[in-house]
């Protein structure tokens, strides 16, 4: 039971952080590139998160109580997907605040 608290835990911090960060970075950064607010940039964007995240859901993996399984890398990289999906819909829709 403890296990399986601390692997969620785990597993919903990064998908926060992932979702967060790529919504901030494209709607701060990538305000003005036209190329960064097409469909496909965000599942482009998503893969790779998944392919990084791979290594390091093994990798964490070797930890005591921690069982994080694919299931980790696809929701961070769905959750980067959806990041860069929403900070371009922020900027066509003229929602965004610079944040330093």
């Amino acid at each position: 039971m403890l296990g399986f608290a601390i692997s969620f835990a785990v597993v919903a911090v990064g998908a926060l952080m992932g979702y967060g960060t790529a919504r901030r970075f494209v709607r701060d950064r990538l305000r003005f590139v036209d190329r960064a607010h097409k469909p496909s940039v965000a599942l482009i964007a998503g893969l790779g998160a998944f392919l990084v995240a791979m290594p390091l859901v093994s990798l964490i993996s070797i930890l005591p109580l921690v069982h994080l399984g694919v299931g980790a890398a696809l929701t961070m990289g769905l959750s980067v997907g959806m990041g860069v999906s929403a900070g371009s819909r922020d900027v066509r829709q003229g929602r965004y605040e610079l944040h330093s």
